[in-house]
């Protein structure tokens, strides 16, 4: 089977050490599909190189011109496919299409229909159809072939089940439709008409139609732009029976035509569709992987383009952030720093944008937030929080933008440094005095500061009189329940954690600030409800240990008392894991510690005995417990897991 194809846009990108023909500047590579090269010549050439071909199979001129009248393909006997989308003066070419009886599949169909518009269309259709009885596919898209869709009865016997064609050039196929009839885009709607002889048809009157012609111009660009178009109004507005073929159809035109915006935009949108419904669940990982993929793709291509950004990220919310994009992770986090930084200021992409950031923030470990930091998550935030201080403008963007800080921060003690370094304090006392008001913007902030002040070479950065006086007077904030106030208790408490040398200042004196911390600690209710997810009991546990100042103990097992009194479930295991038992009794056993703390302890390990009693660490004896030194029960395994609970 010998194969030509000759047309527009592209080479085939092995073509070395291949036997070709020269003619004159024109090289034809020797193999079986030679895809889209560009002819603009004169007649001859189109002679000179098919003439001698008349064991040609299948021929593409797809968008060639100069063809003539295609009399010089007269003797091709055996050629069963035609191609000529996008040809010019087809009508001229009839009579020698009309001789090649071996045609199987014809294409005469155009992009643009001022191009498709025949004389006396009825019977040039007739006129084809007549002459090529072998004839199974044609497509006659964007033409006027179809007539006005007025019914033609059939000349022949009459058949209860067929015998009316509403395209009168196709009345002789009435008994014997076409395996495949192209009307995409065909004048007077002859794609919405009912009698129509052919089995599959590409169209826009249903979704058989649409996916047809999505299957069938998939590379086309030009005309896929256009069937995605429906395909997405077929979603948006209607339903979609055939899932599975309409997503391999959207991700493969997607994955052809990545530098086609257009094919992008829709594809994105109907993705969004696709994968927003109910059926999203039954999606495999291959599959999931292959969406983000796609999507990922298409706003590398298109980063500065609003819609395809927008698309992407409201696609991607679909998904769960941030495992369903782990495989993907620092390529999207490239994305969408670029969406944060460049482009529009308060613009829907951005806050969009922002949003995913921080859920990529959140549940991952310490070298992704590590990463993030690495690739300017913390400088892109600061900016962000600079833009709207010298606008005097908060919004979610700005309350984000300390939510992502706060988790990429967590046990990242480099991305700690780096708010440090680009002057993240400076902005925290700037926000406070501007938008003091907003309760959201407040626990974002003091939560980061948390995670700051558990790194112990950066504490000395917070040792200043004006940064401990806001700390102190935070500790009385009734802001989102008791968030504010816990949070700058644990500032203070790490910062106290140090000992009384490491406390530089004169004032607020140190014994004050912890009188207050401890008043406020007091004043919160034990059963109060959080909003705050610990991965850790680490830096809380360190405290546990610090008998030379019990105020940061208190703080600490008030901490623990909380979380494992509301949230027991979660929490007591976390406890029990980390070795905050052993820690608790240590402390019981310590004279350091008021009755308070013991009492807030003994809380502490009877919940999780409650939970899990079955637990080895409830059944050591207790005075070897008590007599263990704080170092070895610090270094005491963990004898059991939770897996059987």
């Amino acid at each position: 089977m010998l194969e030509l194809s000759l047309g527009l846009k592209r080479c085939p990108s092995t073509i070395s050490h291949r036997p070709c023909l020269v003619f004159e500047n024109w090289i034809i590579i020797n193999v079986q599909w030679l895809h889209f090269l560009c002819f603009q010549c004169e007649r001859k050439y189109f002679l000179t190189l098919l003439r001698p071909l008349r064991s040609l199979t299948h021929l593409d001129l797809s968008c060639c011109g100069g063809l003539g009248c295609l009399d010089y393909l007269d003797e091709m006997q055996c050629l069963m496919s035609l191609v000529l989308y996008n040809v010019q003066g087809v009508q001229s070419m009839i009579p020698a299409i009309c001789s090649i009886k071996s045609l199987r599949h014809l294409d005469i169909s155009q992009a643009n229909e001022k191009h498709g518009k025949f004389l006396d269309e009825n019977q040039a259709l007739l006129l084809l159809i007549q002459n090529l009885p072998n004839l199974e596919s044609l497509d006659i898209s964007g033409t006027n072939l179809a007539g006005t869709g007025a019914a033609v009865m059939h000349e022949g016997p009459v058949n209860s089940d067929s015998g009316v064609s509403d395209i009168p050039g196709l009345k002789s196929r009435a008994f014997r439709p076409l395996e495949f009839l192209g009307l995409y885009g065909t004048m007077h709607g002859a794609c919405h008409r009912h009698d129509i002889p052919a089995k599959r048809i590409s169209g826009d009157a249903n979704e058989q139609q649409i996916l047809t012609a999505a299957a069938a111009y998939l590379d086309r660009p030009e005309i896929l732009q256009k069937v995605l178009n429906d395909l997405y109004h077929l979603f948006r507005f209607e339903s979609c029976q055939d899932l599975n073929m309409a997503l391999t159809l959207v991700l493969g035109a997607m994955d052809r035509h990545r530098t086609e915006k257009h094919i992008q935009i829709s594809g994105s949108a109907t993705l969004f569709y696709i994968v927003k419904g109910k059926e999203k669940q039954v999606f495999v990982p291959h599959i999931k992987k292959r969406i983000v993929s796609t999507l990922l793709n298409a706003m590398s291509a298109h980063k500065d383009d609003d819609t395809m950004m927008r698309n992407g990220c409201l696609t991607l919310c679909q998904f769960k952030i941030p495992q369903d994009v782990l495989f993907e992770y620092q390529r999207l986090v490239e994305i969408l720093l670029h969406i944060v930084s460049d482009m529009e200021q308060e613009g829907f992409v951005q806050r969009i944008g922002i949003y995913l950031l921080n859920s990529l923030a959140c549940q991952v470990d310490g070298t992704q937030k590590q990463l993030l930091g690495d690739m300017g998550a913390m400088d892109k935030m600061l900016r962000i929080i600079e833009d709207r201080l010298q606008r005097r403008h908060c919004d979610d963007v700005l309350e984000v933008a300390w939510s992502t800080m706060w988790n990429v921060t967590d046990e990242t003690a480099v991305n700690c440094q780096r708010f440090l370094e680009g002057g993240g304090m400076d902005l925290f006392l700037r926000c406070l005095n501007t938008f003091h008001e907003k309760e959201e913007l407040l626990r974002n902030m003091m939560g980061l500061l948390g995670n700051v002040a558990e790194v112990k070479h950066l504490r000395p950065k917070l040792m200043t009189s004006e940064f401990v006086n806001v700390f102190a007077n935070l500790l009385d904030s009734n802001t989102d329940g008791i968030e504010v106030s816990y949070n700058a208790a644990g500032v203070l408490s790490h910062m106290a954690s140090d000992g009384a040398d490491k406390w530089t200042m004169t004032t607020p004196r140190r014994e004050d600030v912890l009188s207050r911390m401890v008043g406020a600690v007091e004043k919160w209710d034990l059963n109060t409800e959080r909003n705050i997810n610990y991965r850790s009991f680490e830096p809380i546990l360190h405290l546990v240990n610090v008998n030379h100042t019990p105020e940061c103990q208190h703080w600490a097992v008030w901490a623990l008392a909380n979380l494992t009194e509301v949230y027991e479930n979660k929490y007591c295991f976390l406890v029990i894991e980390e070795g905050g038992i052993q820690l608790l009794y240590a402390l019981l056993a310590h004279e350091a510690p008021y009755p308070r703390i013991k009492e807030l302890a003994t809380k502490v390990i009877d919940k999780c005995r409650e939970q899990f009693p079955e637990h080895l660490v409830f059944h050591q004896e207790m005075s070897s417990s008590v007599e263990c030194s704080r170092s070895e029960l610090v270094l005491m395994p963990v004898l059991a897991h939770m897996d059987q609970y």
